[in-house]
């Protein structure tokens, strides 16, 4: 059902720097750092296929990024390649429509495709706190859901939320994805966004604002005038064809709080 035995282990594990003796928490972080987080194909008029043989060519072959499903679909079957225990879930970013895949592994909350947020998994305890990346979250119980928060200068920020018993059928990421990318609400479906995540450095791409998060520091920004140099910069390369398209799309900005 979820084209577990198609994943090409090796040039996954060739991609990431991870090894098939890494944990859990290896190789949460080495997939958040070697694969961006991009909304390209969106951008180009697609809508980007579910299916594991297009994923991988795009994430490990050609060496591009993706966005939640394509990063989860991917990360979560090479985990039941190498024996852990997988729970595919969907959680409710903020107010908005349950749109984002997550899984539980191991008892613990995974999440590679949350734009620049998790770099390690939680455990799945009422309270818990990791610091990603120099960023605490918190994992918090509220009757039947699952709470993250991230800590803001302003307090606990909702993240996203889900259950931890519902259980998801490939088809339901199938219209979720649909969804983001086509729907004029849809935070990705009007222009460009390009995370990476790195230990203290959180970098984001928005249309043509490129923010710059150091842990402990202010935000920095600015206005990226020459597109190509910037998608380099965060380890992404397009063709000259693709280039134009996505340099002259316009779109009706998001609120940034959206991603």
């Amino acid at each position: 059902m979820w084209e577990t035995d198609d994943v090409d282990l090796d040039a996954y594990l060739e991609r990431t720097g991870a090894s098939a003796s890494s944990s859990l928490a290896e190789l949460h972080e080495a997939h958040v750092r070697a694969i961006p987080f991009e909304n390209i194909d969106v951008m180009l008029g697609l809508v980007p296929s579910l299916d594991m043989a297009d994923i991988q060519d795009k994430l490990v072959h050609r060496r591009r990024g993706g966005y939640c499903f394509e990063h989860q679909l991917l990360f979560t079957a090479v985990l039941e390649r190498l024996g852990h225990t997988v729970q595919r879930r969907m959680s409710r970013v903020r107010t908005g429509p349950r749109t984002h895949m997550m899984s539980i592994v191991d008892g613990q909350l995974a999440d590679v495709g949350f734009g620049a947020g998790m770099l390690h998994p939680m455990p799945l305890r009422d309270g818990a706190v990791v610091d990603q990346a120099g960023w605490p979250h918190r994992l918090r119980r509220a009757q039947r859901r699952w709470v993250l928060e991230k800590q803001t200068a302003d307090g606990w920020e909702l993240q996203h939320a889900f259950e931890d018993d519902v259980e998801q059928l490939p088809v339901d990421y199938l219209a979720a994805n649909y969804y983001v990318a086509t729907h004029p609400r849809s935070p990705f479906s009007g222009q460009l966004v390009v995370m990476r995540l790195e230990p203290g450095l959180s970098r984001r791409l928005v249309g043509r604002t490129l923010t710059v998060d150091r842990a402990g520091a202010e935000p920095e920004r600015v206005e990226v005038e020459d597109l190509g140099a910037a998608l380099e910069s965060l380890d992404i390369a397009l063709t000259e064809r693709e280039l134009s398209h996505i340099g002259s799309t316009s779109g009706t900005p998001v609120p940034a709080h959206s991603y």
